[in-house]
């Protein structure tokens, strides 16, 4: 192993956890467009919102000792989804485990971060093991028409899914600006388009996917820090528009506000609700529950559903913690607990025609 490598396999929870990543140097490997409101040159960001974090806290955090122990199995209470090849006049969600979900919507079929891998590591003999199987055998996926990559975080790029996904040649892959030269350069077939926030491409008749602004960050490795655009999506379908949110902090919310300003109400927003623990280091990066349901009233999100918990453990809170502290949220915030619903891998929510 080379000194690089050896170097990245001593840091992997810090590559895999959204909160830091050391950089140096100028280059950009992944990109060369001119200077943008939201890009120096050399690394990408959004006005007015900082999220690096310094060594010191870095250290502070793992050398705590409050992690709480999950269990090596999680499973889910679900049975593994077979979804049917499409869907027609409504919308089916299945969840495949952390941030991966299948989304079939007239016609169209739709994958978001979609992560089979047993870990969220660039190696397989360490990093972040999963603790339950994903809700969908692969070999029983239906054609995949659009895969979405939020960003390029070990929980979210997998590039061996992706090398299996790139198998079907009418699959196509849609990323923001500087993460096709990460997936291609893996593997040439995992043909990319990329976008700029504010950005959208069609992905099926009536089925539109807008590129959105998020509180969070990017980085593969040791040295490439905000070098690759991240983002949320609006999935704009005849049953109404859908905002999943892959990675975000909540900051003071305006994103989420902004969201509704220029899309409307939101049918659902699937909202991540884990990976918040501690709450002074991972703040920046990852909303809690209480920023969940907060997100959801910004939003103005008819119905959210809940990921981003119980497969991967990232942070230091109970694998069982997040859905505890959502229904809590509910409760405080007198919304019935079936409007923000909690499933795990293989569970099904199925959406109808927009009112």
């Amino acid at each position: 192993m080379n000194r690089r490598r050896f170097l990245a396999a001593l840091t992997l929870p810090v590559l895999a956890v959204p909160g830091y990543a050391t950089w140096r140097g100028r280059n950009n490997p992944y990109y060369s467009g001119p200077p943008s409101e939201n890009f120096d040159g050399t690394r990408f960001f959004l006005n007015g919102h900082t999220v690096d974090t310094n060594r010191m806290d870095l250290l502070r955090w793992r050398l705590s000792g409050n992690k709480a122990k999950w269990p090596e199995s999680y499973p889910s209470p679900y049975p593994k989804d077979t979804p049917p090849p499409r869907v027609v006049n409504t919308t089916r969600i299945s969840y495949v485990g952390h941030a991966s979900v299948l989304i079939q919507t007239h016609g169209v079929n739709i994958l978001v971060d979609p992560v089979w891998s047993k870990r969220a590591s660039p190696f397989q003999f360490a990093g972040p093991s999963r603790v339950n199987e994903p809700g969908i055998d692969i070999s029983d996926l239906p054609p995949i028409d659009a895969v979405l990559v939020s960003h390029n975080h070990y929980d979210h790029l997998d590039l061996a899914t992706l090398t299996k996904l790139a198998g079907n040649a009418k699959t196509r892959f849609f990323a923001p600006l500087a993460n096709d030269a990460i997936m291609q350069g893996h593997d040439p077939r995992i043909k990319t388009r990329t976008f700029d926030w504010g950005e959208k491409v069609q992905v099926g008749r009536g089925v539109v996917v807008h590129f959105e602004p998020a509180y969070h960050w990017s980085a593969r490795g040791l040295f490439d820090r905000r070098m690759a655009l991240w983002c949320a999506f609006v999935i704009e379908t005849p049953s109404g528009k859908i905002y999943h949110v892959a990675d975000t902090a909540y900051a003071d919310g305006e994103l989420f506000r902004k969201a509704r300003a220029k899309h409307g109400d939101f049918r659902l927003a699937i909202l991540p609700i884990g990976a918040y623990a501690p709450r002074w280091f991972m703040k920046k990066n990852h909303i809690n529950p209480d920023e969940a349901v907060a997100i959801m009233r910004e939003c103005g999100a008819q119905e959210a559903m809940a990921h981003h918990w119980g497969t991967f453990q990232l942070t230091d809170e109970p694998v069982d913690e997040p859905p505890q502290l959502l229904a809590k949220a509910l409760a405080r915030e007198q919304i019935r607990p079936g409007r923000f619903k909690v499933v795990q891998p293989g569970g099904v929510i199925a959406l109808g025609n927009a009112g």
